[in-house]
């Protein structure tokens, strides 16, 4: 079996010697905990959503290019991958989501978006403990005393049960996806004292390998990677799909800012080619290409690819986030 890309990487992260090449990549194919049929993405020809094979498939391209160090799936395809070559001969980590809390219901017509997040959870540990040694745990605060203390609550208790069977876990803190009475630029820093808060009391033992969290702006961030950057690993999500060059900008300036991780699920998976993107990801992390420089080569790529681009390239070079005009 190959040796396995993340464990030397976090060790340098930790021991103060992080590269460009260091920077560690996860493909967050779990959609289908959160947006059920549409989690595939569409087939371009048919324009209806592509099948659970096809999601399948594209994991294991994804292992087999050596682009990246994690596969984040849900427990079902991570038990229907156990024992496939792409995984077990690639130097990527398997890593099951194990909780689905409420903001991340996305089915179509639902509002569960529009409540504050609840604690629930699809897997157990024991299970995920059978299939791989990392999980996700998802956590969003949302300045509310009940809510946020529940959900505290059922992470103190997910570590517990984590301990037990010696796996260990990453956390992702998402921004509300309601208004919580904080002003928006304000919100990352209470997300940053929240994170922190919620760590304070936990032993190394414990501890999350490293975070997922939303790119609030360089100042959040920079504050965030710099407080305990052996103990607190900082990554980013990925988000909305967005234009190509709010990919290639999110991950240069969150680097830029202290994340040594990103986790993208939509901007991967809904690229017209994931492999052509993650491969100019790396490029704009070695300082190969700008961002500008990459959506360019991109498009060049799938030019000779034979793949028509969904957005033309001089509207797939805007900047549409508006955290990455800051």
């Amino acid at each position: 079996m190959k040796e396995k890309t993340l464990s030397a990487k976090l060790a340098n992260i930790r021991a103060g010697e992080y590269r460009s090449d260091q920077f560690i990549i996860a493909d967050a194919k779990d959609a289908d905990m959160g947006f059920g049929c549409a989690a595939p993405g569409v087939n371009r020809a048919t324009n209806q959503f592509h099948t659970k094979a096809h999601y399948l498939s594209a994991m294991e391209a994804m292992c087999r290019s050596g682009l990246i160090d994690i596969m984040l799936l849900s427990a079902s395809s991570a038990e229907q991958l156990s024992g496939q070559s792409a995984l077990d001969n690639s130097g990527v980590t398997t890593a099951v989501r194990m909780n689905d809390t409420t903001d991340i219901w996305s089915a179509r017509n639902s509002v569960y978006r529009e409540h504050r997040s609840v604690p629930f959870s699809s897997c157990n540990v024991s299970t995920a403990a059978e299939l791989c040694n990392l999980g996700l745990y998802s956590v969003t605060f949302s300045n509310n005393l009940n809510a946020d203390l529940h959900s505290l609550e059922c992470y103190k208790a997910f570590r517990y049960e984590a301990r037990e069977h010696q796996f260990q876990h990453f956390l992702e803190v998402f921004n509300p996806a309601m208004d919580v009475g904080i002003p928006e630029a304000e919100l990352g820093f209470y997300i940053n004292d929240m994170i922190v808060k919620a760590l304070a009391g936990v032993t190394k033992q414990d501890m999350p390998q490293f975070l997922k969290l939303q790119f609030n702006g360089a100042k959040a961030m920079e504050e965030l990677s710099q407080y305990d950057p052996q103990n607190i690993i900082v990554g980013i999500l990925g988000g909305a799909k967005g234009t190509t060059r709010d990919t290639f900008e999110l991950l240069t300036q969150a680097e830029a800012a202290g994340a040594r991780v990103a986790l993208f699920g939509r901007k991967i998976n809904l690229a017209e080619s994931p492999i052509s993107l993650v491969t100019l990801m790396r490029e704009c992390l070695s300082g190969s290409f700008t961002p500008e420089q990459a959506v360019i080569e991109y498009h060049n790529q799938l030019a000779s690819q034979g793949i028509a681009p969904d957005t033309e390239l001089k509207a797939d070079l805007q900047i549409t986030d508006p955290t990455l005009k800051r």
